[in-house]
Protein backbone atom coordinates (compact mmCIF):
# COMPACT_ATOMS: atom_id res chain seq x y z
CA UNK A 1 0.00 0.00 0.00
CA UNK A 2 1.33 3.23 -0.78
CA UNK A 3 1.81 5.86 2.23
CA UNK A 4 -0.30 8.70 2.30
CA UNK A 5 1.54 11.74 2.17
CA UNK A 6 -0.18 12.43 5.52
CA UNK A 7 2.13 10.02 7.06
CA UNK A 8 5.28 10.75 5.14
CA UNK A 9 8.19 11.46 7.62
CA UNK A 10 9.64 14.69 7.45
CA UNK A 11 12.52 14.06 6.07
CA UNK A 12 11.29 12.60 3.24
CA UNK A 13 8.84 15.78 2.74
CA UNK A 14 11.17 18.00 3.00
CA UNK A 15 13.78 16.58 0.44
CA UNK A 16 10.59 16.16 -2.20
CA UNK A 17 9.61 19.94 -1.19
CA UNK A 18 12.95 21.08 -2.31
CA UNK A 19 12.81 18.98 -5.20
CA UNK A 20 9.59 20.18 -6.22
CA UNK A 21 8.08 16.31 -6.31
CA UNK A 22 5.29 17.59 -3.84
CA UNK A 23 4.75 21.60 -2.82
CA UNK A 24 4.60 22.51 1.03
CA UNK A 25 1.16 22.93 0.07
CA UNK A 26 0.29 19.71 -0.22
CA UNK A 27 1.85 18.60 2.47
CA UNK A 28 0.39 21.28 4.51
CA UNK A 29 -3.14 20.50 2.82
CA UNK A 30 -3.00 16.74 3.69
CA UNK A 31 -2.43 17.25 7.28
CA UNK A 32 -5.23 20.23 7.56
CA UNK A 33 -7.42 17.73 5.80
CA UNK A 34 -5.93 14.71 8.81
CA UNK A 35 -6.97 17.67 11.52
CA UNK A 36 -10.32 18.37 9.62
CA UNK A 37 -11.06 14.72 9.51
CA UNK A 38 -10.09 13.20 13.02
CA UNK A 39 -9.87 15.71 15.59
CA UNK A 40 -13.73 16.47 16.42
CA UNK A 41 -13.05 12.85 17.61
CA UNK A 42 -10.17 12.91 18.95
CA UNK A 43 -9.37 16.11 20.41
CA UNK A 44 -5.48 16.14 19.84
CA UNK A 45 -5.60 20.07 18.13
CA UNK A 46 -7.01 22.59 20.17
CA UNK A 47 -5.83 26.30 18.38
CA UNK A 48 -6.47 25.57 14.53
CA UNK A 49 -4.44 27.74 12.06
CA UNK A 50 -5.14 26.81 8.59
CA UNK A 51 -5.30 30.38 6.84
CA UNK A 52 -1.76 31.22 8.54
CA UNK A 53 -0.65 27.49 7.05
CA UNK A 54 -2.16 28.09 3.68
CA UNK A 55 -0.40 30.89 3.15
CA UNK A 56 2.94 30.23 4.61
CA UNK A 57 3.38 26.94 2.53
CA UNK A 58 2.78 29.08 -0.40
CA UNK A 59 5.60 31.18 0.47
CA UNK A 60 7.80 28.64 1.11
CA UNK A 61 6.81 27.15 -2.75
CA UNK A 62 7.54 30.28 -3.96
CA UNK A 63 11.01 29.98 -2.23
CA UNK A 64 11.60 26.69 -3.37
CA UNK A 65 11.04 27.20 -6.79
CA UNK A 66 13.06 30.49 -6.85
CA UNK A 67 16.46 28.62 -5.50
CA UNK A 68 16.57 30.62 -2.23
CA UNK A 69 18.35 28.33 0.37
CA UNK A 70 15.45 26.59 2.80
CA UNK A 71 15.93 25.50 5.89
CA UNK A 72 16.35 21.82 6.89
CA UNK A 73 12.36 21.42 7.43
CA UNK A 74 10.92 24.13 4.86
CA UNK A 75 7.40 23.20 4.10
CA UNK A 76 6.88 20.41 6.99
CA UNK A 77 3.34 20.89 8.87
CA UNK A 78 3.93 20.43 12.69
CA UNK A 79 2.30 21.18 15.77
CA UNK A 80 3.01 23.34 18.92
CA UNK A 81 2.27 22.73 22.22
CA UNK A 82 -0.28 25.28 24.24
CA UNK A 83 1.88 25.46 26.87
CA UNK A 84 4.87 27.36 25.22
CA UNK A 85 4.75 31.13 23.25
CA UNK A 86 3.38 31.62 19.57
CA UNK A 87 2.97 34.95 18.98
CA UNK A 88 -0.39 35.51 17.89
CA UNK A 89 -1.47 32.99 19.95
CA UNK A 90 -2.75 31.86 23.74
CA UNK A 91 -0.54 30.60 25.79
CA UNK A 92 -3.21 28.29 27.90
CA UNK A 93 -1.00 25.96 29.21
CA UNK A 94 -4.98 24.08 29.65
CA UNK A 95 -5.89 26.76 31.88
CA UNK A 96 -9.14 28.49 31.67
CA UNK A 97 -7.69 31.45 33.21
CA UNK A 98 -5.10 31.62 30.63
CA UNK A 99 -7.83 31.49 27.84
CA UNK A 100 -6.75 34.78 26.92
CA UNK A 101 -3.29 35.02 26.83
CA UNK A 102 -1.69 36.23 23.54
CA UNK A 103 1.69 35.45 23.15
CA UNK A 104 3.80 38.48 21.66
CA UNK A 105 6.93 36.74 20.73
CA UNK A 106 7.47 32.79 19.98
CA UNK A 107 9.83 30.76 22.44
CA UNK A 108 12.69 30.18 21.45
CA UNK A 109 12.05 26.48 20.64
CA UNK A 110 9.18 27.91 18.70
CA UNK A 111 11.66 30.42 16.41
CA UNK A 112 14.03 27.78 16.47
CA UNK A 113 11.63 25.72 14.31
CA UNK A 114 10.27 28.36 12.35
CA UNK A 115 13.79 29.45 11.18
CA UNK A 116 13.96 26.01 9.96
CA UNK A 117 11.52 26.22 7.55
CA UNK A 118 8.78 24.27 9.06
CA UNK A 119 4.72 25.74 9.29
CA UNK A 120 3.00 25.36 12.31
CA UNK A 121 -0.72 23.95 11.58
CA UNK A 122 -2.28 24.05 14.90
CA UNK A 123 -1.38 23.86 18.75
CA UNK A 124 -1.83 20.61 21.05
CA UNK A 125 -3.45 20.03 23.83
CA UNK A 126 -2.28 19.11 27.45
CA UNK A 127 -3.46 19.29 30.95
CA UNK A 128 -4.00 21.86 33.27
CA UNK A 129 -0.78 23.41 33.60
CA UNK A 130 0.43 20.16 31.69
CA UNK A 131 0.75 17.96 35.23
CA UNK A 132 -0.90 15.47 34.77
CA UNK A 133 -0.46 11.80 32.85
CA UNK A 134 -3.67 12.31 31.37
CA UNK A 135 -4.58 14.81 29.06
CA UNK A 136 -7.91 16.97 29.38
CA UNK A 137 -8.68 19.73 31.32
CA UNK A 138 -11.86 22.26 32.13
CA UNK A 139 -10.66 24.41 28.77
CA UNK A 140 -10.06 22.02 26.07
CA UNK A 141 -11.60 19.03 26.67
CA UNK A 142 -10.41 15.35 26.57
CA UNK A 143 -7.78 14.19 24.11
CA UNK A 144 -8.47 10.78 23.00
CA UNK A 145 -6.03 7.87 22.35
CA UNK A 146 -6.82 6.76 18.56
CA UNK A 147 -5.50 3.01 20.00
CA UNK A 148 -8.25 2.74 22.78
CA UNK A 149 -10.57 5.53 24.14
CA UNK A 150 -10.65 3.60 27.13
CA UNK A 151 -6.56 4.24 28.28
CA UNK A 152 -5.07 7.59 28.36
CA UNK A 153 -3.06 8.81 25.27
CA UNK A 154 -0.34 9.97 27.60
CA UNK A 155 0.56 13.60 29.36
CA UNK A 156 1.38 16.08 29.12
CA UNK A 157 2.35 16.30 25.46
CA UNK A 158 -0.97 13.87 25.00
CA UNK A 159 -1.88 16.06 22.14
CA UNK A 160 1.55 15.96 20.51
CA UNK A 161 1.54 12.21 20.38
CA UNK A 162 -1.81 11.78 18.85
CA UNK A 163 -1.43 14.52 16.32
CA UNK A 164 1.70 12.95 15.56
CA UNK A 165 0.15 9.50 15.32
CA UNK A 166 -2.62 9.90 12.71
CA UNK A 167 -0.97 12.24 10.74
CA UNK A 168 -1.98 15.76 11.91
CA UNK A 169 1.50 17.26 11.59
CA UNK A 170 5.07 14.95 11.15
CA UNK A 171 6.56 16.54 13.90
CA UNK A 172 5.19 17.29 17.21
CA UNK A 173 6.67 19.68 19.85
CA UNK A 174 6.85 18.34 23.12
CA UNK A 175 8.53 19.16 26.61
CA UNK A 176 9.67 16.82 29.54
CA UNK A 177 9.22 17.64 33.19
CA UNK A 178 8.97 13.88 34.35
CA UNK A 179 8.45 11.76 30.80
CA UNK A 180 6.13 14.36 29.40
CA UNK A 181 7.40 13.33 25.51
CA UNK A 182 8.20 10.06 26.55
CA UNK A 183 5.39 8.64 28.02
CA UNK A 184 2.39 10.46 25.35
CA UNK A 185 4.72 8.34 22.50
CA UNK A 186 5.00 5.11 24.49
CA UNK A 187 0.77 5.30 24.90
CA UNK A 188 0.38 6.74 21.45
CA UNK A 189 2.85 4.25 19.61
CA UNK A 190 5.55 6.91 18.18
CA UNK A 191 8.97 8.01 18.80
CA UNK A 192 9.71 11.07 21.14
CA UNK A 193 13.07 12.27 22.42
CA UNK A 194 14.41 13.99 25.50
CA UNK A 195 16.97 16.32 24.63
CA UNK A 196 19.85 16.36 27.54
CA UNK A 197 19.19 19.60 30.19
CA UNK A 198 20.56 22.86 28.37
CA UNK A 199 20.28 21.19 24.48
CA UNK A 200 17.35 23.33 23.59
CA UNK A 201 16.92 27.09 24.27
CA UNK A 202 13.49 27.37 26.13
CA UNK A 203 11.86 30.29 27.51
CA UNK A 204 7.71 32.27 27.57
CA UNK A 205 8.42 35.50 27.09
CA UNK A 206 4.65 36.19 28.63
CA UNK A 207 5.82 34.65 31.67
CA UNK A 208 5.54 37.06 34.66
CA UNK A 209 7.56 34.82 37.22
CA UNK A 210 10.67 32.65 36.88
CA UNK A 211 10.78 29.13 36.49
CA UNK A 212 10.96 26.60 39.80
CA UNK A 213 14.55 25.25 40.58
CA UNK A 214 13.69 21.94 39.27
CA UNK A 215 11.64 22.78 36.33
CA UNK A 216 14.68 25.08 35.45
CA UNK A 217 17.33 21.81 35.91
CA UNK A 218 14.82 19.17 34.78
CA UNK A 219 12.31 20.22 32.00
CA UNK A 220 13.30 20.31 28.54
CA UNK A 221 11.79 20.84 25.08
CA UNK A 222 12.01 18.01 22.79
CA UNK A 223 9.76 16.44 19.60
CA UNK A 224 7.72 13.17 19.36
CA UNK A 225 8.10 11.87 15.47
CA UNK A 226 6.81 8.48 14.00
CA UNK A 227 10.20 7.58 12.93
CA UNK A 228 13.79 8.42 15.30
CA UNK A 229 14.95 10.36 11.93
CA UNK A 230 12.98 12.43 11.79
CA UNK A 231 13.47 13.20 15.98
CA UNK A 232 16.91 13.81 14.72
CA UNK A 233 16.28 16.27 12.20
CA UNK A 234 13.97 18.00 14.47
CA UNK A 235 16.61 17.97 17.32
CA UNK A 236 19.28 20.13 14.66
CA UNK A 237 16.62 21.84 14.33
CA UNK A 238 15.67 22.95 17.96
CA UNK A 239 19.21 23.04 19.50
CA UNK A 240 19.95 26.77 18.68
CA UNK A 241 21.76 29.61 20.33
CA UNK A 242 19.19 32.26 22.28
CA UNK A 243 20.19 34.39 24.78
CA UNK A 244 16.80 34.52 26.45
CA UNK A 245 18.12 31.07 27.93
CA UNK A 246 21.53 31.82 29.82
CA UNK A 247 20.96 28.01 30.66
CA UNK A 248 21.42 26.73 26.99
CA UNK A 249 24.50 24.57 26.16
CA UNK A 250 26.41 25.11 23.33
CA UNK A 251 27.58 21.53 23.17
CA UNK A 252 28.15 18.83 19.89
CA UNK A 253 25.51 16.75 18.29
CA UNK A 254 28.04 14.78 16.59
CA UNK A 255 31.13 13.25 18.23
CA UNK A 256 33.72 11.30 16.44
CA UNK A 257 34.36 7.57 17.27
CA UNK A 258 30.39 8.04 18.51
CA UNK A 259 30.61 4.68 20.96
CA UNK A 260 33.00 4.43 23.71
CA UNK A 261 32.21 1.27 25.32
CA UNK A 262 32.50 -1.13 22.64
CA UNK A 263 28.42 -0.65 22.07
CA UNK A 264 27.55 -2.03 25.54
CA UNK A 265 23.93 -2.00 26.55
CA UNK A 266 22.72 -2.61 30.04
CA UNK A 267 19.17 -3.73 29.96
CA UNK A 268 17.58 -3.53 33.49
CA UNK A 269 13.79 -4.70 34.02
CA UNK A 270 13.34 -3.09 37.22
CA UNK A 271 14.33 -3.75 40.94
CA UNK A 272 11.53 -6.23 40.92
CA UNK A 273 11.07 -7.06 37.27
CA UNK A 274 8.12 -9.94 39.17
CA UNK A 275 5.97 -6.42 39.12
CA UNK A 276 7.00 -5.20 35.81
CA UNK A 277 3.98 -5.86 33.15
CA UNK A 278 4.97 -8.31 30.93
CA UNK A 279 4.37 -6.51 27.66
CA UNK A 280 7.19 -4.04 28.68
CA UNK A 281 9.73 -7.10 29.51
CA UNK A 282 8.60 -8.34 26.00
CA UNK A 283 9.34 -5.22 24.40
CA UNK A 284 12.60 -4.86 26.84
CA UNK A 285 13.76 -8.38 24.86
CA UNK A 286 12.71 -7.37 21.92
CA UNK A 287 14.67 -4.47 21.14
CA UNK A 288 17.67 -5.97 22.96
CA UNK A 289 17.55 -8.95 20.26
CA UNK A 290 17.92 -6.39 17.97
CA UNK A 291 20.82 -4.46 19.42
CA UNK A 292 22.80 -7.61 19.96
CA UNK A 293 21.85 -8.71 15.75
CA UNK A 294 23.73 -5.31 15.13
CA UNK A 295 26.29 -6.20 17.08
CA UNK A 296 25.76 -4.29 20.44
CA UNK A 297 27.16 -6.24 23.77
CA UNK A 298 23.80 -6.74 26.03
CA UNK A 299 24.23 -7.09 29.27
CA UNK A 300 21.78 -7.35 32.55
CA UNK A 301 22.40 -4.56 34.83
CA UNK A 302 21.08 -2.07 36.87
CA UNK A 303 21.75 1.78 37.11
CA UNK A 304 23.21 2.98 40.62
CA UNK A 305 20.16 3.56 42.97
CA UNK A 306 17.50 3.71 40.74
CA UNK A 307 14.42 3.52 43.43
CA UNK A 308 16.15 6.47 45.13
CA UNK A 309 16.90 8.81 42.06
CA UNK A 310 13.18 8.17 41.33
CA UNK A 311 11.92 9.03 45.00
CA UNK A 312 14.42 12.32 44.92
CA UNK A 313 12.86 13.66 41.95
CA UNK A 314 9.15 13.10 43.42
CA UNK A 315 11.07 14.58 46.58
CA UNK A 316 12.20 17.12 45.44
CA UNK A 317 9.56 18.20 42.48
CA UNK A 318 6.67 17.82 44.60
CA UNK A 319 8.10 20.09 47.68
CA UNK A 320 8.72 22.69 44.73
CA UNK A 321 5.42 22.91 43.54
CA UNK A 322 4.27 23.43 47.52
CA UNK A 323 3.59 26.71 49.09
CA UNK A 324 2.75 29.28 46.72
CA UNK A 325 3.05 27.61 43.55
CA UNK A 326 0.67 24.56 45.02
CA UNK A 327 -1.78 27.00 45.71
CA UNK A 328 -2.11 28.94 42.49
CA UNK A 329 -2.32 25.98 40.53
CA UNK A 330 -4.84 24.60 42.87
CA UNK A 331 -6.83 28.06 42.63
CA UNK A 332 -6.57 28.21 38.45
CA UNK A 333 -6.32 24.38 37.71
CA UNK A 334 -9.26 22.29 37.00
CA UNK A 335 -10.92 19.74 39.86
CA UNK A 336 -8.63 17.06 37.94
CA UNK A 337 -5.62 18.71 38.46
CA UNK A 338 -6.58 20.12 42.68
CA UNK A 339 -7.10 16.30 43.35
CA UNK A 340 -4.13 14.82 41.51
CA UNK A 341 -1.87 17.59 43.15
CA UNK A 342 -3.23 17.33 46.30
CA UNK A 343 -2.83 13.19 46.55
CA UNK A 344 1.07 13.74 45.29
CA UNK A 345 1.66 16.70 47.72
CA UNK A 346 -0.19 15.12 50.70
CA UNK A 347 1.79 12.15 50.30
CA UNK A 348 5.45 14.00 50.51
CA UNK A 349 7.52 14.94 53.17
CA UNK A 350 8.02 18.23 53.86
CA UNK A 351 11.93 18.88 53.13
CA UNK A 352 13.02 22.02 55.66
CA UNK A 353 15.81 24.38 54.62
CA UNK A 354 18.20 21.49 55.53
CA UNK A 355 16.80 18.60 54.28
CA UNK A 356 16.23 20.66 50.78
CA UNK A 357 19.90 21.18 50.43
CA UNK A 358 20.82 17.37 51.63
CA UNK A 359 18.63 16.49 48.56
CA UNK A 360 20.46 18.42 46.34
CA UNK A 361 23.33 17.23 47.14
CA UNK A 362 22.12 14.11 46.87
CA UNK A 363 21.35 14.31 43.55
CA UNK A 364 24.79 15.74 42.61
CA UNK A 365 26.42 12.78 43.85
CA UNK A 366 23.98 9.89 42.12
CA UNK A 367 24.46 12.44 39.62
CA UNK A 368 28.11 11.44 39.33
CA UNK A 369 27.40 7.36 39.88
CA UNK A 370 25.00 7.66 36.79
CA UNK A 371 27.75 9.26 34.66
CA UNK A 372 29.93 6.74 35.45
CA UNK A 373 27.47 4.24 35.15
CA UNK A 374 26.75 5.48 31.42
CA UNK A 375 30.30 5.66 30.85
CA UNK A 376 31.14 1.75 31.57
CA UNK A 377 27.94 1.58 29.10
CA UNK A 378 26.73 2.95 26.06
CA UNK A 379 23.24 3.01 26.58
CA UNK A 380 20.87 1.80 29.36
CA UNK A 381 17.34 -0.22 27.84
CA UNK A 382 14.78 0.10 30.31
CA UNK A 383 10.99 0.06 30.35
CA UNK A 384 8.97 3.53 29.63
CA UNK A 385 6.91 2.72 32.45
CA UNK A 386 6.26 -0.13 34.12
CA UNK A 387 2.71 -0.93 33.50
CA UNK A 388 0.77 -0.41 29.81
CA UNK A 389 -1.36 2.87 29.36
CA UNK A 390 -2.74 3.96 32.13
CA UNK A 391 -6.97 3.51 31.90
CA UNK A 392 -8.11 7.20 31.59
CA UNK A 393 -8.33 9.27 34.89
CA UNK A 394 -6.42 6.93 36.80
CA UNK A 395 -4.34 9.45 39.02
CA UNK A 396 -7.89 10.90 40.23
CA UNK A 397 -9.66 7.99 41.14
CA UNK A 398 -7.91 7.87 45.09
CA UNK A 399 -4.66 8.60 46.41
CA UNK A 400 -3.95 4.92 46.26
CA UNK A 401 -4.39 5.26 42.52
CA UNK A 402 -2.02 8.52 41.78
CA UNK A 403 0.52 7.02 44.30
CA UNK A 404 1.04 3.78 41.97
CA UNK A 405 1.19 5.49 38.59
CA UNK A 406 3.80 7.75 39.84
CA UNK A 407 5.74 4.23 41.27
CA UNK A 408 5.07 3.23 37.64
CA UNK A 409 6.36 5.74 36.01
CA UNK A 410 9.51 5.58 37.92
CA UNK A 411 11.67 4.58 34.87
CA UNK A 412 10.88 8.14 33.69
CA UNK A 413 12.58 10.07 36.55
CA UNK A 414 15.95 8.92 36.50
CA UNK A 415 16.65 11.08 33.15
CA UNK A 416 14.82 14.18 34.40
CA UNK A 417 16.52 14.26 37.63
CA UNK A 418 19.92 14.22 36.03
CA UNK A 419 18.98 16.23 32.89
CA UNK A 420 20.09 13.37 30.19
CA UNK A 421 18.41 12.17 27.11
CA UNK A 422 16.28 9.75 26.56
CA UNK A 423 14.60 8.08 23.72
CA UNK A 424 11.27 6.80 24.28
CA UNK A 425 10.57 3.64 20.95
CA UNK A 426 7.92 1.77 20.05
CA UNK A 427 8.81 -1.86 19.49
CA UNK A 428 5.35 -3.62 18.40
CA UNK A 429 1.64 -3.96 19.78
CA UNK A 430 0.47 -5.74 22.57
CA UNK A 431 -3.28 -6.43 23.45
CA UNK A 432 -4.45 -3.56 20.83
CA UNK A 433 -2.20 -1.08 22.35
CA UNK A 434 1.41 -0.39 22.03
CA UNK A 435 4.21 -0.78 23.49
CA UNK A 436 7.97 0.14 23.65
CA UNK A 437 11.14 0.76 24.91
CA UNK A 438 13.47 3.62 26.63
CA UNK A 439 16.78 3.88 25.85
CA UNK A 440 19.13 6.49 28.10
CA UNK A 441 22.59 7.67 27.49
CA UNK A 442 25.10 10.01 29.04
CA UNK A 443 24.55 14.12 29.11
CA UNK A 444 24.57 15.56 25.36
CA UNK A 445 24.81 11.93 24.24
CA UNK A 446 21.55 12.17 22.35
CA UNK A 447 22.95 10.42 18.91
CA UNK A 448 23.95 7.31 20.88
CA UNK A 449 20.01 7.39 21.73
CA UNK A 450 19.47 7.86 18.14
CA UNK A 451 21.32 5.16 16.66
CA UNK A 452 20.13 2.58 19.20
CA UNK A 453 16.57 3.68 18.26
CA UNK A 454 17.27 3.38 14.15
CA UNK A 455 18.21 0.07 14.94
CA UNK A 456 15.51 -1.10 17.16
CA UNK A 457 13.09 0.88 14.96
CA UNK A 458 14.75 -1.28 11.59
CA UNK A 459 14.37 -4.64 12.83
CA UNK A 460 10.75 -3.77 14.49
CA UNK A 461 9.43 -1.70 12.17
CA UNK A 462 7.26 1.04 13.39
CA UNK A 463 3.83 0.36 14.43
CA UNK A 464 1.50 2.79 13.16
CA UNK A 465 0.53 1.22 10.14
CA UNK A 466 -1.47 -1.02 12.12
CA UNK A 467 -3.28 2.06 13.78
CA UNK A 468 -3.94 3.26 10.10
CA UNK A 469 -5.38 -0.06 8.87
CA UNK A 470 -7.72 0.14 11.85
CA UNK A 471 -8.69 3.66 11.25
CA UNK A 472 -12.10 3.35 10.70
CA UNK A 473 -12.57 2.05 14.37
CA UNK A 474 -10.76 5.13 15.70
Amino acid sequence: MTTPLFLWPATRMAEAIRTGEVSARECVQAALSRVESLNPRLNAVVQFMAEDAIRQADEADRAARSGAEVGPLHGVPITIKVNVDQKGYATTNGVVALRDAIAKEDSPQVASLKAAGAIVIGRTNTPAFSMRWFTDNALHGRTVNPWSPAVTPGGSSGGAGVAVATGMGAIGHGNDYGGSIRYPAYCCGVAGLRPSAGRVAAYNPSSTVERSLTSQMMSVQGPLARCVADLGLALRAMARPDPRDPGYVPAPLDHAGSFRSGKRVAVFRGTDPGSTNPASLVALDRAAAALAEDGYVIEDAAPPHFDDSAALWAALVFNDLSGAAFEKMSELGDEALRRTLAYSVGVTKTLDREAWAACFARRFTLAREWSLFLNAYDVLLTPVSFAPPFPVDLDVRSQEDCVATLRDQAPLLPAALFGLPALSIPTGVVDGLPTGVQIIADRFREDLCLMAGETIERAVGPVWPELYAREAGV
